[in-house]
């Protein structure tokens, strides 16, 4: 044992390594054993060697690679006995674990990329898109089955079969794990960005229950952007990086102290996390340097924009409408139009942007988003036009399960003139 290691410092590194480290190990174990439950269990069991030796004979210099390789070794043992071919070698709980397993480290290089290899196999786009988040965020992210189901509102066992169903499909349908060629890169890395900013916007804005945040999943899916740009730091990662960090900045002044919501023109700025906001420029800067713009980048340079306004009358709303302008170009959507027309009721005054709001609502793009009546809701209102006000709040209500915002929406209701 190291000098000064007693057993309990010992098992307090090992729960360190296992903190930092146990999501790494895992990955080249799946690459390793080619499964990933079969990589799940030889996890635990490397852990639980390391438990027993670590105190005993010290903390290797490579935890990392000890762990791999006492988990593989482990697997294929486990393979053997199952096989029944005890009598080839006499291991397992009668002798210690070889570390010394070249096979399991030969390229430092290939396992740096086997994380990036699991993000890839997990939101393969064979996966139905909430097979590939539950997924993600299980084995990725290393969130309990539990944590997930509790984050999402459903049942754990709902969501342990949705996974074991995501797992079955790749070991059948023999999905690779693997790095897409650079000629389906661009495709590929757009269903990795999606499922990581559909957790984060799960956790920035949640869509159902008491609380308008989930700081938990949001930290997740800033961890795992940081993690993409570390390993494939591609434009529309550092884009969506950037976004992320921008948006949630804000966290802290998105709500009152008693939960209710603040919207962004009532936001006390001085609540604005400023070192979220240094990073998260400096990032949307360097991924508008490659000049390849894509609606990542180009929503985080909106988001930068508010970030930058020292109050909400300073925000520059034309620069935001013309980013938008931009951002309708390359990535067109009913959403992105609702969000341009906002811009341009900030920018041309109320009626310019309801006019707008309610062509996207008569071309029956949008009817069920509740987002949309609220937008509506609040033009109407700023233009005296009580009638239509109140009839859009209703809509609106009628659509959201989160409870703060609903009861901001019954609070603009009340205060509407009878």
């Amino acid at each position: 044992m190291e000098i000064g290691r007693t057993p309990e410092t010992v098992t307090d590194v090992v729960q360190a390594v296992y903190l930092s480290d146990s999501r790494r190990v895992l990955a080249t174990l799946i690459r390793l054993l080619g499964d990933f439950d079969l990589a799940e269990e030889a996890l635990h069991d490397a852990f639980r060697a390391a438990l027993e030796q670590w105190p005993r004979d010290g903390v290797p210099a490579n935890p990392r690679a000890w762990l791999v390789s006492a988990g593989r070794f482990k697997a294929i043992d486990s393979r053997r006995r199952r096989a029944r071919f005890d009598a080839l070698e006499e291991v397992g709980d009668k002798a210690d674990i070889a570390v010394d397993d070249p096979a399991a480290w030969a390229d430092e290089q290939s396992v740096e990329d086997d994380r990036l290899r699991l993000i890839f196999t997990c939101c393969h786009p064979a996966l139905a898109p909430d097979a590939q988040i539950a997924l993600t965020l299980r084995e990725v992210c290393g969130l309990t089955t539990e944590e997930i189901a509790h984050a999402y509102l459903m049942p754990a066992p709902t969501l342990a079969q949705r996974i074991v169903r995501a797992k079955s499909k790749i070991r059948h349908a023999h999905i690779p794990y693997e790095v897409p060629a650079r000629t389906d890169l661009a495709e590929r890395l757009d269903a990795v960005l999606r499922v990581i900013y559909l957790v984060f916007n799960e956790g920035y804005a949640a869509s159902s229950g008491a609380l308008v945040t989930r700081h938990d999943l949001s930290a997740e899916a800033i961890r795992l952007g940081r993690l993409l740009v570390e390993l494939l730091p591609e434009p529309e990662a550092l884009g969506l990086l950037a976004l992320m960090l921008l948006q949630d900045s804000r966290r802290a002044a998105r709500t009152s102290a008693s939960g209710e919501l603040i919207l962004l023109d009532d936001q006390d700025r001085s609540l604005w996390d400023r070192k979220q906001i240094a990073e998260g420029t400096r990032l949307v800067d360097r991924a508008l340097s490659s000049r390849r713009f894509g609606p990542y980048m180009i929503q985080a340079a909106i988001a930068a924009v508010h970030a930058q306004a020292p109050t909400a009358a300073a925000t520059d709303w034309a620069e935001i409408v013309g980013l938008y302008d931009v951002l309708m170009r390359n990535d067109p959507s009913p959403i992105i139009a609702l969000n341009r027309a906002v811009a341009v009721a900030m920018r041309d005054g109320p009626a310019a942007g309801l006019a707008l709001i309610e062509a996207i609502l008569e071309r029956g793009e949008l009817v069920d988003y509740r987002l949309a009546h609220a937008a509506r809701a609040d033009l109407c209102r700023r233009l005296g036009k009580v009638a239509d006000a109140r009839a859009s709040y209703e809509r609106a209500l009628s659509l959201t399960r989160q409870e703060p915002e609903r009861r901001f929406l019954e609070r603009r209701l009340a205060e509407l003139p009878a």
